[in-house]
């Protein structure tokens, strides 16, 4: 053991004569212990965020989705699907065809986008499960059905038991149609709505999913398709898969991930927990000042220690190492308190939901709040912590051992 870090713990452990520098000490530890609980907790919620609200956009999103560069169709005819299923990792591929287009319900309307999926997409998204009323169904032999979001059916006040009253779907014909004849300029049709979803606020008041077919029809499409959404095995890497893709594709689509897709939104959550990791970094710093001046008071309640030191031989780095390694255990004993204080309160909330979210009504998609925890979380707030203590260590202890160090030499 370093003779540096045997009379620090001693320094640590012992009783001061002075009761002030004891409560002092304590404090430091503690407020370091709070402030680091408190990052790895709010750190770990917004992950716990970030997963549901992922979640949520899995059972929309694909995990790819590709579109044409140039132009707003893609000749279905011509893609490569094929080559693409052959991929490994790759699950099976969705023709989609988007309109805005315009609803109306009984004496209602409303404009939103109309979504066509081909045969399959049910089965391999998780949007059914995000049905809250009716059954997510889109056809049964030759008659269309349309799943409406939840924002759409408030808006028009949908019930899909209702079944005597149907959805009228009105989409801009192609060409150059007249627009003084409102019969000439759209396509018309009607069918009933079956279901009602909700995902998130975004989807609910945009989108009504109905078959490919009809979708085609309503548009004057033959084998053109707006998108190709492309779901994946779970256990096989997004990004090689994109990349691959991208290859067999060429530089005439544009492929998306489910980040790209979602890019702004992703982006924002990011800055928002960079922001209060920083908010909480900064008051991490400014209870270190009860460290500095712990360290501060111990250092002149040493004064004689020092000057012991110094005639038995000990030069000003063994005195400055003594002090230095005094606060990098506040900080270490602080940092890891907070850790260990954090991860008991995380699993608790994890397992057992302590802390609820809104009411037992069911007002909100979740009823506690999330928790994950991430091991690169906790390794970033221990650094953190200990660059904190570093800071709050290294000026007193390299200016006060100086001074004093050399009064005991003049004296």
């Amino acid at each position: 053991m370093r003779l540096s870090f045997f009379i620090a713990k001693r320094y640590l452990i012992s009783k001061k004569s002075h009761n002030l520098i004891n409560v002092i000490s304590i404090i430091s530890v503690v407020g370091l212990s709070v402030g680091t609980m408190a990052l790895i907790v709010v750190l770990s919620v917004f992950n716990g965020f970030e997963e549901v609200i992922k979640s949520l956009y899995t059972s929309f999103n694909a995990d790819i989705s590709v579109t044409a560069v140039n132009g707003k169709t893609i000749n279905y005819s011509n893609f490569p699907d094929e080559k693409i299923l052959n991929i490994s990792g790759v699950k099976n591929l969705t023709q989609v065809v988007e309109e805005d287009a315009l609803f109306k319900y009984r004496n209602k309307q409303h404009i939103a986008k109309i979504k066509g999926v081909s045969d399959g997409f049910i089965e391999n998204s998780q949007i059914d499960t995000m049905t809250v009323n009716g059954n997510f169904v889109l056809q049964e032999g030759n008659v269309n059905f349309a799943v409406v979001g939840a924002g759409i059916a408030w808006y028009l006040d949908i019930y899909p038991e209702n079944v005597s009253d149907l959805l009228s779907v009105y989409v801009p014909k192609r060409g150059n149609q007249s627009s003084f004849n409102f019969e000439n300029a759209f396509n018309s049709s009607a069918l009933h709505p079956t279901g009602v979803f909700s995902v998130q606020q975004e989807f609910d008041e945009k989108y009504v999913f109905v078959p490919l077919r009809f979708a085609k029809k309503m548009m004057d499409y033959g084998d053109e398709v707006t998108s190709v959404e492309i779901r994946l095995i779970t256990e096989y890497d997004t990004q090689s898969i994109q990349e691959s893709i991208e290859k067999i594709l060429g530089n005439e689509f544009d492929v998306k991930n489910r980040y790209q897709q979602n890019e702004t939104l992703f982006k924002l959550l990011k800055s928002e927990k960079t922001a209060i990791f920083l908010i909480l970094v900064f008051i991490l710093l400014l209870s270190s000042f009860n460290m500095i001046g712990s360290i501060s008071i111990l250092i002149a309640e040493k004064k004689k220690d020092i000057g012991i030191l110094s005639v038995m031989g000990a030069d000003l780095k063994l005195i400055k190492s003594i002090f230095f390694t005094e606060g990098m255990l506040i900080s270490l004993i602080g940092s890891l308190t907070g850790l260990v204080l954090g991860f008991v309160i995380l699993y608790l909330q994890q397992y057992y939901g302590l802390l609820q979210l809104g009411n037992a009504d069911g007002d909100f998609i979740i009823s506690t709040y999330p928790v994950y925890m991430k091991i690169t979380d906790f390794i970033y707030v221990f650094l953190t912590v200990l660059a904190i203590g570093l800071f709050a260590t290294t000026y007193p202890v390299s200016y006060l051992t100086k001074q004093l160090f050399r009064a005991k030499g003049n004296g």
